[in-house]
Formats: structure tokens, sequence, C-alpha cells
């Protein structure tokens, strides 16, 4: 339970789920037959379930975090039984309040607990020096001329391989777009490389990009046009740091990839205090990572932010704050003309060394508060002038109904201004849009999602209850413009 002494709801269980496979299975578990010595007590979980051998898997859940750990040989986290115990634990009648954990169970969530309170020390002493310089000589003390010569280094690193990167798409305009319809994939491939090379991830994701647009469908030759002008407008952006105002410089050096460090970040001692609404949770894998996007929304600021958390191929982060809860918690922003990406701060009471404790989480049944289209749009712009690299802004939309594809494609209609919005094409991999329609009835709804050139992406709608709408079928990728 949290805070409140309220159970979580199976919807935000099953947002915790790797795969639409898992969710299944934890289903099929979340009965009592297959439980013995289930219990719950100081927001830990446990229980034996009956397998095909013949000893019971022990199974055994930390909710802050929330942490799992079962004795079945599963690679995926959480585990069907994991799965199975929360969903039997949050219906009510399956896990009972304990005095106390078994001893093997007790061992685990006390072991983890000191765990979290180390990181969390090992964190603030990290933050002290990146205060301090971020980097130490072998005797233990920051040196920030080294970090200063090292910073230099990679700069000049990424401006080489910014110039070659123009070089290569002045060769593309003058050869003709044409041609990259026959190159392939291989010579973008080896630009990435280059940029990988020169220390430039940012780069490096959108030449990948590039090289994937010609075999994207009809009007690609359109679309790689538009994505050189944006590289091209990024290398020299970059290449001119110095004659840009602050904020756009800022922009534009993390775009490249030059990132401000969590500890640095925290130790800027800029953070936002608020109570933070969960809005919606979406996973996206590239075959090696797992990225896990959480959006929230201060109910005081009323400031977006994002959240990032990152797992191996098969493997769910560790961060996960199911959607529809509120957290009472520090961010603080990643440097941006607009901020939008976030940390959590290391004062968190209930939640763990990912998310960690002192922060009291509430679930919200009701309906957030939403905008019509046009202001989602104006919301948008706004954001673009700051970002002009920006593929959408986080928006919940109020009153619209899913109008499914016709010769123009699946719409949000607002009846009320007689404005439609086109859901953005590129979603229909993971997003779940008969369910929307399904929830919707042909009438009105409040969606979440991204609002972007390209459309609206929509993430969850509320039924009252939060009904994350990632598709079953698996995850797509995340368009690099929508990660300031």
């Amino acid at each position: 339970m949290n805070a409140q002494g309220e159970r979580w709801t199976a919807e935000q269980v099953l947002a915790l789920a790797p795969d639409a496979a898992s969710r299944k299975a934890g289903g099929k578990l979340a009965t009592p037959g297959p439980w013995s010595g289930a219990g719950a007590h100081d927001r830990g979980v446990w229980g034996l379930c009956a397998g095909s051998g013949s000893k019971a898997y022990q199974t055994v859940v930390d909710l802050d975090g929330p942490g799992y750990r079962c004795s079945c040989p599963s690679r995926k986290f959480p585990c069907k039984h994991a799965l199975g115990l929360l969903l039997l634990w949050a219906g009510g009648g399956g896990v009972p309040e304990a005095e106390a954990p078994p001893e093997w169970a007790g061992q685990w969530l006390s072991g983890r607990r000191e765990s979290a309170g180390r990181k969390a020390s090992a964190a603030a002493a990290e933050a002290a020096d990146g205060a301090a310089g971020g980097q130490k000589e072998p005797g233990g003390v920051a040196d920030p001329e080294a970090a200063r010569r090292r910073a230099e280094r990679r700069a000049q690193r990424i401006a080489a391989g910014a110039t070659e990167l123009e070089q290569r798409l002045a060769d593309l305009l003058r050869d003709g777009l044409a041609g990259a319809d026959h190159a392939g994939y291989a010579t973008w491939d080896e630009t990435a490389a280059r940029m990988v090379d020169a220390q430039a991830p940012g780069l490096e994701a959108r030449v990948r990009e590039l090289g994937a647009i010609p075999s994207s469908g009809p009007g690609w030759p359109a679309r790689l046009l538009e994505e050189c002008a944006l590289l091209h407008l990024l290398n020299q952006g970059f290449l001119r740091l110095d004659r840009l105002p602050e904020a756009l410089a800022t922009t534009t050096r993390s775009r490249v990839g030059l990132t401000t460090t969590t500890a640095e970040l925290l130790a800027s001692g800029a953070a936002v205090r608020d109570r933070w609404l969960v809005l919606g949770l979406q996973d996206s894998a590239d075959g090696r990572l797992t990225t896990r996007r959480i959006w929230l929304r201060g109910q005081d600021t009323g400031r977006m932010a994002l959240l990032l958390s990152f797992g191996a191929a098969g493997h769910s982060p560790e961060l996960a704050l199911p959607v529809g809860i509120v957290l009472d918690a520090d961010l603080t922003y990643y440097p941006a003309g607009r901020p939008l990406r976030a940390a959590l701060g290391t004062d968190r009471p209930n939640l763990p060394p990912s998310a960690a404790p002192s922060t009291s989480v509430t679930p919200v049944p009701q309906v957030p508060p939403g905008s019509d289209i046009a202001s989602a749009l104006v919301a948008y712009g706004a954001a673009l002038r700051e970002d002009p690299w920006l593929d959408a802004w986080p928006a919940v939309l109020s009153g619209v109904t899913p109008i499914p594809g016709g010769e123009e494609g699946w719409q949000l209609a607002d009846t009320r201004t007689g404005s439609a919005l086109p859901i953005d094409p590129r979603c229909m991999g993971r997003t779940d849009l008969w369910q929307l329609t399904a929830v919707s009835g042909g009438g009105p709804v409040t969606v979440f999602g991204e609002c972007g050139h390209r459309g609206f992406a929509p993430i969850t709608t509320w039924d009252p209850n939060p009904v994350p709408l990632q598709s079953p079928s698996g995850t797509g990728s995340t368009p690099h413009g929508g990660m300031p």
C-alpha cells in the first residue's frame, strides 16, 4: 500500500509488465489457487507460487520502486509470478496483512533497503564531487582543470564530426536525393560510425534515421530533405555556438549529445518541488536497449516533465511509476531552451533507489484537466521556438472523439469547435487506437499524448481510471525529437 493505505489498481500493475505475454501470463496467476503463504507488510508483498516442479517459487516484491525477486528461471523483470502476486494483492482479497515477512522475504527486503540507503549516500557524495569539479586526481581531490581540458577535446571532436557531416550532406544534395534510394544503408551506417568516433551520439542517432527514410514509403524524398535541413541547422548551430543566445546554445549542445550528468544536475540545487501526476508511461526498444519514458505534470506549477530510464534488452527498466499516481517530489530539469527532461531528486521518502524514499504516493482516479486542440498546438509552437529540433510536446486534450481512419487517416475531433487533429501515423505500431475508440464509445474523452507537426500521438486515456494505450503487440521506437 502507499502512504495513504491505498492499493494500486490492476492497470497500474500491468503497466509494469515488460511485454504483452507477461501481462497475459501474470493475469492467469492472479487467483488464490496457486499461492500459499502470501502476505504484505511495510510496503513488501510476498508469496509462494506452485509451479511445474516440486518446490514452489518464492516471490517477493518491494513496493518502493518497485523491485522484484523470484526463484523462477525467468529472465524477465518483473516475471509473471511477480505480476500475478501484485494483481492478487491489488484485488484486495488474496494477500492478507501480516505482522512481519518470512525470513526468506525479510532478508531480501531489508538488504534491498540497506542498499538503497548506501546508493543515496553515494549519490549525494557524487553530487558534491560534481559541484566541486566533477573529476578527481589519484589522491581523490577534484581537478577542474583536467575536466576542462577533456571537455575542450570532446568539443573539438564533435566540431570535426559536424564538419565532416556537412560535407556528406553537401554531396547528397549535389548528387540528388534520388541517389539515396539506391545507395543503401551502408553509407549512412559508415557516417553514423564516424559520429560515434566524434563522441556525438545525438548526430549519430539523426544520421541513422536519415538512412532509414528512403525505405519508409511514398513521399520519402520530402521527408529526407526536411531531416537533412534540420541536421544542417544542428551542425551549423554547434559550429557557431559562440554566436547563439545562451538558451539556444544549451539546447544545441544537448541535441548533439553534450549532456549534463545526473550528479551535476542534482548538485545545481535548482529543484522544483510539486505534487507530480504521472500522466503516461511508454517503453521503446531497439534490440539492445529498452527505454522507458514517464511523463509527469505538476499540480501546482502546471509544468510538464519527462523522466527517462533504461534497461537491457528484454528487461524492464527499474524506474516504474504507475500511471495515475501523484508523488510529492523534487524534480530538477536538464538544461534546455524549453526544459522537459528531468531527474528525480534523492530526497524522496516512499520511493526507492531508482525512484527513492520520502514522497507520498497517491492514486488519482479522477480525470485530469485538459485543453482544446488549438491550445495544444499553441503550446507546441511555443516550445518549437525554443528548440527547432523538437518533434512534439506533451499535452492533455479534453473533449475529443477518436475518428477511425479513412482516406485522411485517424483523427481526434472536437465537435465543440469543429476542429480536428490527425493522429501521428508513426504511432500506429505502438498505440492501440481501437482501445481508445472502445473507451470513447463514440463520445468525447480526455487523452494525454504528444502534439507535434505530424499530429497527435495518444499515450493514455481515462475511463475514469487511467488506461495506457501502448499496443500489446510490442514497443515501437521513439522519435529522437521527443527527448530533449
